[in-house]
């Protein structure tokens, strides 16, 4: 499970068995979890996650976006 950003206490990974949905991060932090779709950066589902914090990070995948594609690229085609 590639983790691509840890930030202010979140963490942004991929499961490497997903390469057949389209590209998204898991978000964690403690018990909560979310994940997102990239390309339009839209929620999927969550558990947990306050709606302050659901959009603290959707801010954070939005700056981190081109990174994050790129690294599901990488991880689940330049094999």
């Amino acid at each position: 499970m590639p983790q691509v950003l840890r930030y202010k206490g979140y963490r942004f990974f991929f499961y490497s068995n997903d390469a057949a949905e389209p590209p998204h991060v898991h978000v964690s932090l403690n018990r909560s979890t979310a994940k997102f779709w990239l390309e339009s950066v839209t929620l999927v589902r969550h558990a947990h996650f306050t709606p302050q914090e659901l959009r603290e990070i959707e801010r954070i995948i939005l700056r981190h976006k081109l990174e994050f594609l790129r690294r599901w690229n990488e991880h689940f085609y330049a094999r």
